[in-house]
């Protein structure tokens, strides 16, 4: 199955491709509210971003340890490093892991959720930006900026009728929680040239590993703890780290197949899930407005639409 999956003859059918951003969608949608009930299990206040850094980082690695024990199950073969494949997985881990997520943290601190969420979206424009300006792996086209902006538009509204969306703008809040969105976008673009001669499981797995180590690292030194320690709080950090070892898998097979920019839209789709999750995994259905969520939900497949669709003089060329 998993070298039937590991084709381009399979990755690229629309459907396929449809179905597999949605399960990892669906994933990190569910990780906006896990995250919160793996704080309240554990003891973690809301503030404690030393504490938190500290279970992002267990999660991680131990999410590279499943990616690579299930790679390797379902590949019949070891999933290990090549030679010379030590510096991309350095660069993955720093990009893709540490400085996103270290910036996202310090960057939460100092601004809201809504702020966060609208900001952090914005990884779906900078994503195409990346890799057609600076990777030019593929090419800008308006279909593609317009797609993406109406896709980012579904996610303003989602997060329109809060009342944290004023106030004043700080570097080290949402300058940094933009800085966290960037280090996604090249991380994505990495993993599109990475993935063209390394095995895309392998490489998130070593990822994860290397950067989640150094997330508990600096967690530990900077006097983060796990005040408590229970079955149920283990078990939900166990999920968690499901979530980054199957969505971050799946997703590197996709980019790798794929254009950029055909796969970071329906990136868009996470908050959205992460809204209609929480209402059911949080009790917060009070908080969401029905008729809100269904305009955002429908911006959002516009914007996938959009940015899917090939004209009949345009054909997206699919780096083998």
């Amino acid at each position: 199955m998993w070298k039937i999956l590991a084709k381009a003859e399979t990755m690229t059918i629309r459907s396929v491709v449809l179905l597999f951003t949605t399960v990892c969608c669906l994933l990190w949608g569910s990780a906006f509210s896990c995250v919160k009930i793996g704080y309240r299990l554990t003891g973690i206040g809301t503030d404690d971003r030393m504490s938190q850094m500290l279970f992002a980082g267990m999660r991680f690695l131990l999410a590279g340890i499943l990616t690579l024990i299930f790679g390797s199950i379902i590949s019949g073969k070891m999933l290990l490093p090549k030679k010379g494949s030590g510096r991309e997985i350095a660069i993955l881990s720093l990009f893709q892991t540490i400085l996103q997520y270290t910036f996202f943290y310090l960057g939460l601190a100092r601004t809201s959720g809504t702020r966060s969420s609208i900001i952090t979206a914005s990884n779906v424009f900078l994503s195409i930006m990346v890799s057609s300006i600076i990777f030019r792996t593929e090419k800008l086209t308006l279909r593609k900026a317009l797609g993406s902006l109406i896709g980012f538009a579904g996610v303003v509204v989602i997060n329109m009728g809060t009342s944290d969306l004023g106030g004043a703008v700080h570097f080290t809040g949402e300058g940094f929680i933009f800085l966290s969105a960037l280090s996604y976008a090249f991380s994505s673009a990495f993993i599109k040239r990475f993935s063209q001669h390394s095995d895309p499981v392998m490489l998130s797995g070593c990822q994860f590993v290397v950067g989640g180590a150094v997330m508990m690292m600096i967690g530990i030194i900077m006097g983060g703890r796990i005040p408590v320690v229970s079955l149920s709080g283990m078990a939900m950090l166990l999920y968690l780290a499901f979530v980054s070892s199957a969505a971050f898998s799946l997703w590197g097979l996709l980019l790798k197949y794929n254009p950029v920019s055909r796969i970071a839209v329906f990136g868009s789709m996470n908050p959205v899930f992460g809204v209609i999750l929480s209402a059911l995994l949080l009790g917060e259905a009070a908080e969401m407005n029905v008729l809100r969520t269904a305009a955002a939900l429908i911006l959002v497949i516009c914007g996938i639409i959009i940015v899917n669709a090939v004209s009949a003089t345009e054909k997206e060329k699919v780096l083998r």
